[in-house]
């Protein structure tokens, strides 16, 4: 796992056109030849009794309905049947949002593995040092340093790539947990019936995750309000999501990716397959 990380992630985004305006408009281009032919027809019961006059014959095509009228009609007429009129479900929008911030994570844990895995040596240093009870082995950890200082040594932009990376992992893992929370709860109701009571659409909020605020919010461009549920427990949805650090820890211990990396197989396992 720890050796190749492939993360596909195959994420459609399929731009609504405006349905209601399709339909208005291939409904009303029927309309409108259906209109003419109307009119046609009533002039022609009217000259045609009387013998009042003719018309050069052509006429009636321009009252004609073409195949692409009907075509364009009959799918705007199957688009609307399936048109979303507040947008998007807050759900899917929900979802979409948490696998935007899983795709972001897995590109952190990818720069993360990577530079871990170049920092490693340190872990081959710390096991010698650990394990020599004697000054021989003392001595044999002092031969191993100095003949590899360069290579043991840790470079600053490495160090500080990892502090990023971890940070961003932390950051990208609690937004896409706190949006598929929130989007598997009866909270996700609330926050569709918000949407339709303002009369907006999901298109025009702005649904959002606050560390701070503990809360996933969505704010209305129409209006300064805004309507949040909280993730802390402390509304009536009971969305309490938060672990203490040494549960967090513990499931981590649990982990595949621990245990399959450097530090949990141990530094000769991992490389040197010197385990079982």
């Amino acid at each position: 796992m720890w050796k190749k990380i492939a993360f596909l992630l195959a994420i459609s985004s399929v731009v609504q056109s405006n349905e209601l305006d399709n339909l208005i408009d291939s409904s009303s281009a029927i309309v409108e030849q259906i209109d003419t032919g109307i009119k046609l027809t009533g002039a022609a019961m009217d000259y045609a009794y009387t013998g009042g006059g003719l018309s050069n014959g052509t006429l009636s095509s321009t009252a004609h309905i073409s195949e692409a009228q009907v075509d364009a009609y009959n799918s705007a007429l199957s688009n609307m049947a399936t048109y979303q009129p507040y947008g998007a479900p807050v759900k899917e929008v929900l979802e979409n949002m948490a696998m935007d911030s899983l795709a972001e994570m897995e590109t952190h844990i990818q720069t993360f593995t990577e530079v871990v895995v170049d920092m490693i040596t340190v872990q081959q240093v710390a096991e010698k040092a650990e394990t020599a009870s004697t000054p021989k082995q003392e001595e044999e950890v002092q031969i191993f340093v100095a003949e590899n200082q360069d290579m043991l040594t840790i470079n600053q932009d490495d160090v500080d790539t990892y502090n990023q990376s971890v940070d961003l992992i932390e950051e990208s893992a609690n937004t896409a947990s706190a949006y598929l929370a929130v989007a598997n709860s009866e909270a996700v109701e609330f926050l569709q019936q918000s949407i339709e009571d303002k009369n907006t659409t999901s298109a025009d909020v702005n649904i959002f995750y606050d560390a701070g605020a503990q809360w996933v919010a969505m704010g209305y461009n129409t209006t300064r309000n805004m309507t949040a549920v909280y993730l802390n427990g402390s509304d009536a949805f009971g969305l309490d999501l938060y672990y203490s650090e040494a549960d967090i820890l513990a499931l981590g211990t649990e982990s595949e990716f621990y245990k399959t990396s450097p530090v949990g197989m141990g530094y000769d396992c991992f490389f040197e397959m010197e385990c079982e």
